[in-house]
């Protein structure tokens, strides 16, 4: 169970540069039945359950001493640094069954992997599912020997879902298989051959050999001797 305590805040824009500086994380908080509100979390304590929790995960926010369940919505950070610079938290309305996509973790060895140098394909990283609040999985894992050959493919049936969650994704679709590896093709070069770049047997400065052609026109050219 995730939990994160949340403290009400009346700072905005460029007044939140120094409770950023003191390790606090604005917030917003809002929801179907849940009114917008904005708080400051520990942005240490946010970072470590937004690692762990990821935006698939209930959490449980502590505001006025009342808990709130919810879902981390989304989070901007600095393009730098990668610090959270702000987050929202979408409170769930209770017992509504919620729609998100989950996280699919890749587990097991391919034997088309392992023994036939194949190339794994993940087609779906991952999966759009139904269940009630306190069911949501983390995330999904998908076992990928029963990959035995570059014919065998995983679907989104084949995936073992926990009591309580349906996919929304079609039964057929591929989540992963393995692909045969290429042979590099070499090509042959099409290229016209420069003649001009070819060496000759008759090399400059050097001396013709008894017997060549051009041995023979150079007597020939030479005066008879009287």
């Amino acid at each position: 169970m995730f939990t994160l305590t949340l403290e009400k805040r009346d700072t905005f824009g460029k007044d939140l540069a120094s409770p950023r500086k003191a390790g606090k994380l604005p917030v917003v908080i809002y929801g179907p039945k849940e009114k917008s509100a904005s708080y400051f979390a520990n942005a240490i304590q946010f970072k470590k359950l937004y690692s762990e929790a990821g935006e698939s995960s209930i959490v449980t926010l502590m505001v006025d001493g009342e808990e709130k369940d919810s879902l981390i919505h989304e989070v901007a950070v600095h393009p730098v640094t990668g610090y959270a610079l702000h987050a929202d938290f979408y409170v769930i309305e209770k017992g509504k069954k919620l729609q998100v996509k989950v996280p699919l973790e890749f587990v097991g060895v391919s034997p088309a992997v392992k023994s036939l140098s194949g190339i794994l394909v993940k087609v779906m990283h991952e999966l759009e599912i139904e269940a009630m609040p306190r069911a949501l999985p983390h995330n999904l894992k998908v076992d990928i020997s029963k990959l035995a050959t570059f014919e065998d493919q995983i679907h989104v049936k084949d995936i073992s879902l926990p009591e309580g969650v349906v996919a929304l994704e079609d039964a057929d679709e591929v989540v992963a298989l393995v692909s045969e590896p290429k042979e590099e093709v070499v090509e042959e070069s099409t290229e016209p051959v420069d003649l001009s770049k070819i060496e000759t047997s008759v090399e400059k400065g050097k001396k013709p050999e008894e017997g060549s052609e051009a041995g023979a026109e150079k007597k020939e050219d030479k005066p008879a001797k009287k």
